[in-house]
């Protein structure tokens, strides 16, 4: 009797006998009120983004009679005249500068503090790491003033290594909290077969460690990058030259400026917030992956 009849004889008994199959696993859609939740708060955080983007199209007189209404025009002369403005692009590649000074600082020097702090066992270790994270809890506002008592000092005012030394600081926390779980779960297996092989502590560090903490390094990169590129007060504080300005303080200075002009301020603000928008979106899988792998390490 072959396999197939076995089976078929079987089902057929299950029915006379009013046993019915098990249903399958339910997909895990959830209830509608969920999603019609999640709806409300995308529209609440997109509402403002899209009325800033679509508001640079406009006229002013269209802003001022209907604020909330679509362009009857699109002008797009209000972006192009930010895009040919000289001022704008000396605060992007100012931004830039920092942004990648800051990113570089942050993670070399994390990358360095985590690995002593995961890989090797040592008295106040545990206090090191909780001096760290208490660093999430002080704010770059309640340090402002011994902050600029600091670079005056230093004579760092009006220049951009002024901003990026802070920021680099202020990132360090978040780094090492994020790259300590990832160095901490490599296992102790490959590093004594790196031993036996010859590598060296420093060789098994760039050769191994780097490696495979790729995602915890590209997700603190990018909340560095992001953080130091949107950071607005230890700029209005340190930079006073507007050849200096980062974009934040060019949004206030233009805004200022063009405050007549509010077809122009919304064009330029969109435009500031563009690159950061763009940035976060492309790499959003690497940051949730990353910070996955941190929760599970």
């Amino acid at each position: 009797m072959s396999t197939m009849t076995i089976t078929t004889r079987r089902a057929a008994d299950k029915r006379r006998s009013g046993i019915r199959p098990a249903p399958g696993p339910k997909l895990p859609w959830g209830p509608p009120s969920v999603y019609f939740i999640a709806l409300v708060v995308i529209g609440l955080m997109l509402g403002p983004v899209l009325y800033i983007i679509i508001g640079g199209f406009r006229s002013n007189s269209e802003i001022t009679v209907n604020p909330s209404g679509l362009p009857t025009e699109w002008r797009w002369e209000n972006y192009a005249s930010v895009l040919t403005a000289p001022q704008f692009w000396t605060q992007v590649g100012n931004s830039t500068i920092v942004g990648l000074a800051t990113t570089a600082g942050a993670v070399a020097l994390g990358l360095m503090a985590s690995y002593v702090i995961g890989r090797y066992s040592f008295r106040g270790r545990g206090a090191l790491y909780a001096l760290f994270a208490a660093g999430l809890m002080f704010p770059i506002t309640v340090a402002i003033t011994p902050l600029y008592i600091v670079i005056r000092n230093l004579g760092l005012m009006n220049s951009l290594p002024g901003v990026i030394l802070p920021q680099i600081a202020f990132a360090l926390p978040v780094t090492i909290i994020i790259l300590v779980p990832f160095l901490r779960a490599i296992p102790d297996e490959i590093q004594e077969a790196a031993y036996i092989d010859g590598c060296g502590r420093l060789a098994f560090f760039w050769r191994m460690v780097l490696p495979l903490a790729i995602p915890g390094v590209i997700t603190v990169s990018i909340l560095a990058f992001i953080g130091s590129w949107n950071a607005y007060l230890l700029p209005l504080f340190i930079l006073n030259n507007e050849a200096a300005f980062t974009l934040p303080l060019g949004v206030q200075q233009f805004s200022s400026q063009y405050s007549v002009d509010t077809a122009r301020v919304l064009a330029f603000t969109s435009l500031s917030m563009l690159p950061a928008l763009i940035f976060f979106s492309l790499f959003e899988r690497r940051i949730v992956g990353g910070l996955t792998g941190a929760v599970k390490g």
